[in-house]
């Protein structure tokens, strides 16, 4: 029921703050069971992983490019859509990528450079290869595919079939509504809050790992537990409050603010750092990313190096479904009026290409620095990119935007988590009370802390659970797509084109008519 308590609610958030309680109260136990969890899954289930987001990619593109209903708008046929080009896709690339971008820029490409698989010498230009070709798959089309399967079906139910914003809604075409409004839907509903929950969990301790190294690093600061905490709870205070004041008022704002940062600091170092190298390395990368992309998406360790998949690339399968169902929810909600075609190219084509060029910069400016740096680096992931700053022009001042960067990404994507979670909780709505998005705000950071501390490696719980709890969900996204070709031949295709023709149309007459008063 909109803005009251439901049972899907109070089971997610009681099992959430259950969870969060055990790894404050016996951190040795909770750290033991999930691990347990961890190697179950990844050592039976891990082929899972690659099949689904393989899926995803080609039901993406065959969509959004190929299909007959890639005209369609998500609403009604004369809808527009709610927010620009620029706040649109601002807003969608923060809550779906985020502080992640930020962590690992660095610290994932001198990994791989540094310690490459499959007999591949460190620190040569096959390692080099290998590292950039490993991180545009970890970071390129995949995880945007499974965003856009999830957000496009949430998008299509909601504003054209006028049904719940609900993952329980992308059944309704299999199962009937009936069932969805059940013991199944709730079953479902709360299987996507608690993969939201933990998706989320581990990109904000990413996000602070990352604030406290580097005030570590900048200022000194032990990163000692009093000050863990405290950076939690005065993050927790920032965006709970942004969160509450509305997307208008505070994402769409944080997310315009990253972007500009972000590319700012992109475009300095493409000129400051080694440009012709990075140029290089960006395009030969993205020529060996996709000669290999279908060897490398199926790759998941059967043939060797398993557990190095199963840190890695299964890891970040996981990481991306659990936070489908967050990311999908925002990305739905900020969507209506796009055209199937202008959805999937802004959702998956123009967020690849962007994160691709964002990594080639600084993972070319980090490798650039030897070997012998590379594995100093990656002795802290959490270190590695201010360790790296220190050694270009202006790299000390780019530390402390980084630094704000940081808080900046982790502030858009905590304030778009406690909105998807909070529309989930209220039976859909799209606009969710500020109580249910203080609850699920309060509860991301308890969970994050206990995850954090439950361990003297926090980095490893905290992706250990984005494994277990995007389990479940894996199978719902396979479910989803099945679904969505089922509602979609209740469409009619004529139609759908008829009426795009005629939006298109109506677009350019005004435009004729500007021009013609101009002349």
């Amino acid at each position: 029921m909109k803005n009251k308590p439901n049972a899907v609610f109070i089971a997610a958030a009681a099992l959430v703050f259950l969870t969060a309680l055990a790894g404050m109260a016996n951190p040795q136990a909770f750290a033991a069971v999930f691990n347990a969890a961890f190697h179950g899954i990844t050592s039976g289930f891990g082929w899972l992983y690659p099949v689904t987001m393989t899926a995803f990619v080609v039901f993406a593109i065959w969509i959004g490019f190929f299909s007959k209903f890639r005209n369609m708008r998500l609403g009604p046929d004369d809808s527009k859509p709610d927010y620009s080009n620029k706040s649109w896709f601002a807003m969608l690339f923060s809550a779906g990528m985020g502080v992640g971008l930020v962590f690992w820029c660095v610290a994932e490409p001198l990994n791989f450079f540094a310690e490459p698989i499959g007999g591949i010498k460190a620190g040569t230009g096959a390692a080099k290869q290998f590292a950039f070709t490993k991180v545009f798959l970890h970071w390129g089309l995949h995880p945007w595919a499974c965003y856009t399967v999830i957000a496009l079906a949430i998008a299509y139910m909601q504003f054209r079939r006028n049904k719940p914003l609900l993952i329980s809604s992308l059944f309704i075409p299999l199962v009937g509504e009936k069932r969805t409004k059940g013991a199944l839907g709730k079953v479902v509903d709360v299987l996507a809050l608690l993969a939201a929950a933990g998706g989320v969990c581990t990109t904000l301790g990413l996000g602070v790992l990352q604030i406290n190294s580097g005030m570590k690093f900048l200022f000194g600061i032990p990163t000692t537990t009093t000050v863990v905490v405290a950076t939690v709870l005065v993050l927790t205070v920032i965006y709970v409050a942004t969160a509450c004041a509305g997307v208008e008022k505070g994402m769409s704002k944080i997310s315009n603010a990253n972007i500009y940062i972000a590319a700012a600091l992109a475009v300095l170092f493409l000129i400051v750092g080694p440009t012709v190298g990075i140029l290089k390395d960006l395009f030969e990368g993205i020529g060996s990313y996709l000669q290999n992309f279908i060897s490398n998406s199926f790759a998941m360790g059967a043939f060797g190096d398993s557990e190095w998949y199963g840190s890695w690339t299964i890891y970040y399968w996981a990481w991306w479904i659990a936070w489908s169902p967050f990311t999908g929810a925002f990305i739905a909600r900020i969507s209506r009026g796009r055209t199937v075609r202008e959805f999937v190219a802004g959702v998956l084509f123009l967020p690849a290409i962007a994160s691709m060029v964002w990594f080639a910069i600084f993972g070319t400016m980090g490798m650039d620095l030897g070997l012998d740096f590379a594995r100093q680096a990656i002795g802290s992931a959490s270190t590695a990119l201010f360790m790296m700053l220190v050694h270009y022009p202006l790299g000390k001042i780019a530390a402390f935007v980084f630094l704000a960067l940081c808080v900046t990404f982790f502030w858009a994507s905590a304030t778009g988590a406690c909105t998807s979670l909070g529309m989930y909780s209220e039976g859909g709505t799209l606009n969710p009370s500020n109580r249910t998005k203080f609850v699920w705000g309060v509860l991301l950071a308890f969970l994050a802390l206990s995850l954090m501390l439950s361990s003297s490696d926090g980095l490893t719980m905290l992706k250990t659970l984005s494994i277990v709890v995007g389990f479940p969900f894996a199978f719902i996204g396979i479910a989803t797509m099945v679904s969505m070709v089922k509602a979609l031949r209740e469409e009619s295709p004529e139609k759908i084109e008829e009426a795009y023709r005629e939006s298109v149309s109506d677009e350019a007459e005004p435009a004729a008519a500007r021009e013609g008063a101009e002349s």
